[in-house]
């Protein structure tokens, strides 16, 4: 198979025909380009061994390169062409260049756009991951999945309440769903309709909480079994503020430590960077990009909160950052900085393959109230601009 790595530095001039890809759930369209010409657009039905077959028969002993666009379809036919000796780039569909004038969209059109693509070099591909490192992703979506589902049906359970006038049993912020809680619920006094979907969000609480929890379980014991996963978790839980949950997921999205480029790319994946519209001498740097994971960049923002009340380094980090903004921004802007900061940590732990040792310096003195004010929810939207 033709590692990924080496597909990233795709050199034109190296192969004789390129093949733009654009696959569907039952049919693939094809465009054949060499280095002079477009060759020819077909469509074939959604299948590895008929793509190759085609590519055996009509362009024997020449050099085929493939592109597609990462999609639905996964990476089975990543998988069966690279295993036939073809390199093949899969591509983020917002990375192709795009004609801003073009209106008519179609498959074989895309397929050409692809292929011309491939032939100058204007195309990128992303990082595939590795089977391991696929089945983790799904493990971590599952438990999303239900995480995400916990808190709507939450959030339901109090629409509920106050729409019927029905006060929420009381309870520290910090512990509104303890097992109390949700007893005192069941026991409510209210009418029988209210009573019956009440009921219903109840149980619906129940079973996407075990859901998570059954996920979560499932998580670490795929990890455990895989030395590789095991040990790129055990380093990133090194860092402060890094538990298990975080670890796993930025396992699963970054996928194998040595596909990392450089120390800018996890914030660059994560959309911790900021945006720019420079021209000439002037340099305008706008908010945070938010590409990449959204709920791995929040879970990132939130690991930073514990990060600077562990690490006396990261807290004289944020106070800088701090100390340099309005005091209506100051806090979002500087723990963003330090969720940045800790992409940098977790690519040097990885690369060099050694844990993180916190440096105590007792001269660090801890945050204040006035210094951590700030929107603690919403993170992705309230909480990320970048400085």
């Amino acid at each position: 198979m033709t590692p990924a790595s080496q597909v990233s530095r795709f050199v034109p001039g190296e192969y004789q025909i390129f093949v733009g890809l654009d696959v569907d759930k039952r049919s693939i369209a094809m465009t054949f380009s060499d280095h002079k010409a477009l060759l020819k657009s077909l469509r074939l039905p959604y299948s590895s061994e008929q793509v190759l077959n085609y590519v055996r028969k009509h362009f024997p002993q020449q050099r085929v390169a493939f592109v597609y666009e990462a999609g639905p379809t996964g990476f089975g036919l990543y998988d069966d062409l690279t295993a036939e000796g073809h390199p093949c780039l899969v591509v983020a569909p917002s990375m192709v260049p795009t004609a801003p004038g073009q209106r008519v969209k179609t498959n074989r059109l895309d397929s050409k756009k692809l292929s011309i693509g491939l032939r100058g070099g204007e195309l990128r591909s992303i990082h595939v991951p590795s089977a391991s490192y696929r089945e983790l992703r799904h493990l971590v979506q599952l438990r999303d999945t239900h995480v995400r589902q916990l808190t709507a049906t939450k959030l339901r359970i109090k629409s509920l309440l106050l729409y019927e006038g029905i006060p929420f049993p009381e309870a520290p912020r910090t512990s509104q769903w303890s097992a109390r809680v949700v007893h005192e619920l069941e026991a409510l006094p209210c009418g029988e309709t209210v009573r019956f979907k009440l009921d219903q969000l109840i149980g619906t609480l129940y079973f996407h909480f075990n859901m998570a929890a059954t996920a979560q379980k499932q998580i670490r014991r795929f990890c455990q079994k895989d030395p590789e996963l095991r040990q790129s978790i055990s380093l990133l839980m090194s860092l402060p503020g890094i538990g298990w949950i975080v670890a796993a997921q930025s396992v699963a999205r970054l996928g194998d430590w040595r596909e990392i480029e450089n120390v800018r790319s996890i914030a660059g994946f994560l959309g911790l960077v900021s945006s720019e519209h420079s021209t000439g001498d002037k340099v305008n740097r706008g908010p945070i990009t938010r590409a990449g994971d959204s709920r791995l960049r929040n879970k990132l923002i939130q690991s930073a909160w514990v990060a600077i009340a562990k690490d006396p380094e990261l807290r004289a980090f944020y106070r800088r950052i701090f100390e340099r903004h309005p005091k209506k921004v100051a806090a979002r802007k500087a723990i963003v900085a330090v969720a940045r900061k800790l992409t940098t940590r977790m690519y040097a732990v990885l690369k060099e393959q050694r844990p993180y040792v916190i440096r105590p310096d007792s001269s660090i003195a801890p945050l204040t109230t006035e210094e951590t004010v700030g929107p603690r929810v919403r993170l992705d939207a309230a909480q990320s601009d970048q400085p």
